[in-house]
């Protein structure tokens, strides 16, 4: 008796077109900085509504560099979400900044502008679309400068305009688990070109030139070889249809999932979500993120709550984050799902959640 499948909790949307884009690379000989990065970041600044991207080796590195480029003081803070994955905080740390949590509401799961608290070296934002849902940038203070943490919501639109675009800066991640995915990889998209001058200046070890050289400042090796851009560039060109598709199994989900006590993930009313994940929230998740996985269904938690991790445990309370940490369950979610996996997560819950 054969053994049923297991329904895996990602998987990339690639397949011949980036088979094809890797090989005309691997003729060319050229595998690293060459002219398939500056293709992909044409893509990118195309996709996000911006004059700039800036192709690097992850999500954390973009959300380094960005950080980096600010040029802040040591000792100055910058707030970020108290649930998040913990590289938008330890970027922050590791640039020499302070980083200062600030609850999330316990529905959408973002940054909760309300317990936002701007205090006198208060310098930056680090504001998280989790999961792919747009954050209200608009109601945040307005005299901070924002970075976005995009790493999921590439194609997500706030109010009309692009992830990516909302703030001085938007970090983008393409782990295979994102919507895009180049294995590893990322980028930081802005429309201030001093801003990406200094991002492509310290991702590439600090240099302003070659000839002469010119190295006025250290930096970082941040690049993406032209290896992994060309996996990039097929997915970003149908980045629509990818986008349709997930939209497609979300509502799929919704569809089945209605009726059982769980919080379905949405977006705010005239928002686009970016569907980087599917997360709901559920009582007593651990014992039902069990039964899942038992039944051969791949499921995670949601994400962390910093104040719960020893380098943020100086901060604090955060109910909001709390709830959610212990509440937010991501099930199976990827172009490869058909309706009779769909069908078996729903049903699997059904029977967990009686």
């Amino acid at each position: 008796m054969r053994a049923t499948p297991a329904i895996r909790l990602g998987r990339p949307d690639v397949g011949e077109a980036e088979l094809a884009e890797v090989a005309a690379v691997f003729e060319t000989g050229m595998l690293t900085t060459g002219p398939k990065v500056v293709e992909f970041e044409a893509e990118l600044s195309r996709l996000c509504e911006v004059e700039h991207a800036v192709a690097v080796s992850s999500g954390t590195a973009a959300l380094h560099l960005a950080v980096l480029a600010l040029g802040l003081e040591p000792g100055d803070e910058v707030i970020v979400p108290a649930y998040t994955f913990p590289a938008t905080g330890n970027v922050v740390a590791l640039a020499g900044l302070r980083p200062v949590l600030a609850d999330v509401d316990p529905e959408t799961m973002n940054l909760d502008p309300s317990r936002v608290e701007v205090g006198p070296r208060t310098r930056a934002i680090l504001g998280v679309h989790l999961f792919g849902r747009p954050l209200p940038v608009e109601e945040l203070p307005g005299e901070v400068t924002l970075v976005e943490d995009a790493a999921g919501a590439l194609g997500a639109r706030s109010k009309g305009r692009a992830c990516g675009s909302l703030g001085i800066a938007g970090c983008l991640s393409f782990h295979p688990r994102k919507v895009l995915t180049t294995g590893e990889g990322g980028a930081v998209t802005t429309s201030d070109g001093a801003f990406a001058d200094e991002v492509r200046s310290l991702r590439n070890h600090g240099w302003r030139t070659l000839v002469p050289p010119d190295l006025p400042a250290p930096g970082l090796n941040y690049r993406l070889s032209d290896i992994l851009c060309a996996i990039g560039i097929p997915q970003a060109r149908r980045l629509d249809v990818l986008l349709a598709e997930r939209a497609r199994i979300a509502a799929g989900y919704a569809e089945r999932l209605a009726g059982l006590p769980l919080l379905l993930p949405s977006a705010a009313e005239g928002d686009v979500h970016g569907w980087q994940a599917y997360v709901v929230q559920v009582e007593d998740r651990d014992q039902i993120l069990a039964g899942l996985r038992a039944a051969g269904i791949e499921a995670q938690i949601g994400t962390y709550a910093l104040h719960h991790l020893g380098a943020y445990r100086d901060q604090g309370p955060f109910p909001g984050a709390d709830t959610v940490f212990r509440r937010a369950l991501a099930l199976p979610f990827h172009t490869s799902l058909s309706d009779e996996d769909l069908d078996r997560v729903a049903e699997t819950l059904a029977g967990l959640t009686r």
